[in-house]
């Protein structure tokens, strides 16, 4: 069996000691280095799927080692761990080291763990986009979805949703494919979303709330790694705009919205509505196809809404769905 491999780059001896045993009941292989140096060595000749750095280190510190890991291995993940956290070193590491988190010592065992093992996930997902392996990507989407046991099968029916909308519109095979691939991807940023706040029963507080709204962002982020076509990265960045202008990430209005992103919203909503989650129960496809009339021009492009009931009235959901 062939293991994902994750990297800790520390001094002290003691921390990748530590480290080590938080990974000895999951299947990866963890390798350890105490020194910038060292961990070049181990990046050249293996292949890793995550990279840890502390930062405050003898010699070369941890930004400019995760600045040069790109350049060898350019599809790891990179997480920079440190003692010494400041807004200055987050944003100088997201910059210059493209690191996908930042995490501050001491920090809390599972806590690390998930962020790691969600890296993995993220690492999986760019790795099987550039193969095209589109059944390896598929069963990844899903294996996101495990996180959230109530949106199983949500990534296929959104994608059976959306084709089934763009089935009767003027759009290329090419634009179709990427419509299916940004539905499978949709909330692949919800990798980095904790299960706590998934799966909680309840309304999110207003900090579960944002942190939960960064998916978009997070999700956008592993399809340009990824190198992906530009309507993929826009369905996994705008799919939760509205058409009002009040929606997230940045809160773009009507037609400034995306297509493909207007369409997954509709898509995306009106399975959401149809399946039922910890919060509330399912809707019937007439209760959901109420709400989506009354989102009309707020929520929803109202000509996309006109053509999706259209499409659902004539029994149309499986058009294109295994294209």
């Amino acid at each position: 069996m062939t293991y994902d491999r994750i990297l800790f780059v520390d001094d002290e001896q003691n921390i990748l000691n530590a480290v080590t045993r938080l990974f000895i009941s999951d299947p990866v292989e963890v390798l350890t280095a105490s020194s910038a140096l060292e961990g070049m060595e181990l990046m050249k000749i293996n292949t890793v799927s995550v990279v840890v750095s502390d930062n405050m280190m003898p010699g070369m510190n941890g930004i400019d080692f995760l600045e040069w890991t790109k350049t060898v291995s350019p599809d790891s993940v990179r997480i920079l761990m440190t003692g010494y956290a400041d807004l200055h070193s987050a944003i100088e590491s997201i910059n210059r080291g493209e690191v996908f988190r930042f995490v501050t010592k001491p920090w809390d065992d599972n806590e690390l763990r998930q962020i790691v093992l969600d890296s993995i996930d993220k690492f999986k997902i760019v790795s099987s986009i550039k193969s095209a392996d589109e059944a390896k990507l598929l069963s990844l989407a899903q294996t996101i979805e495990l996180k959230d046991p109530y949106t199983k099968g949500h990534c296929e029916r959104v994608a059976k949703y959306a084709l089934m909308l763009v089935h009767t519109m003027d759009m290329t095979d090419d634009m179709k494919k990427n419509i299916k691939y940004g539905s499978w991807l949709h909330d692949c940023g919800k990798i980095g979303v904790p299960e706590i706040i998934l799966n909680k029963p309840g309304a999110l507080d207003d900090e579960q709330f944002d942190t939960m709204k960064k998916h978009s962002r997070w999700g956008a982020d592993v399809a340009k790694t990824a190198q992906l076509p530009e309507p993929i990265v826009n369905i996994a960045l705008y799919h939760h705009e509205r058409f009002n202008g009040e929606g997230y990430p940045l809160g773009l209005k009507g037609m400034n919205i995306p297509l493909e992103a207007r369409i997954v919203a509709i898509a995306d909503a009106f399975d959401a509505m149809t399946s039922d989650r910890p919060y509330r129960q399912k809707l019937t496809d007439k209760e959901a196809i109420d709400v989506l009339e009354k989102g009309k021009s707020a929520s929803f492009d109202p000509a996309l809404v006109d053509i999706f009931i259209t499409a659902l009235a004539e029994g149309a959901c499986n058009i294109g769905h295994d294209k």
